[in-house]
């Protein structure tokens, strides 16, 4: 019996090439739109340091600038914090019922909320995000 000849294989991996890394999550989120009063909610799907992925009511468009509202449980206290986005990119319609995805970049974050939302991510993560290593800080 002749032994099989066994060649080595080689895949491609494709690594994300993000900044920061992302963590799963499910997080209400309220904006508002610039020169707007009115508020909608959605829904936060995962996070970075620099951003989230939001699921929403609207598709909104590409480079529009949002002012946020996270809301999160984090050491026995409900937080919230303000952070002033932009849309990066969005998706098309998910289906009935299930609203839009759009990716948000901070643009603009105080260091009290940064810090809040720092010690969130490093909280459930293996990762940790070292505070000399922020990201914009200023509002």
């Amino acid at each position: 019996m002749e032994k099989e000849k066994i060649e080595p294989r080689f895949a491609i991996a494709d690594f994300e090439r993000r900044r920061h890394p992302r963590l799963s999550v499910d997080l209400p989120i309220e904006y508002y739109k610039i020169n707007s009063r009115d508020s909608l909610n959605g829904r936060v799907l995962n996070a970075s340091e620099s951003g989230i992925m939001v699921n929403l009511p609207e598709m909104l468009e590409v480079d529009r600038y949002l002012i946020t509202k996270l809301f999160f449980i984090f050491d026995l206290h409900i937080n919230n914090i303000e952070i002033f986005a932009q849309v990066s990119w969005r998706n098309i319609h998910l289906g009935r019922d299930s609203g839009f995805r759009a990716g948000l970049r901070f643009v603009g974050i105080s260091p009290e909320d940064m810090n809040k939302w720092r010690d969130f991510l490093n909280h459930f993560c293996e990762f940790k995000i070292p505070a000399e290593r922020s990201l914009l800080i200023s509002t």
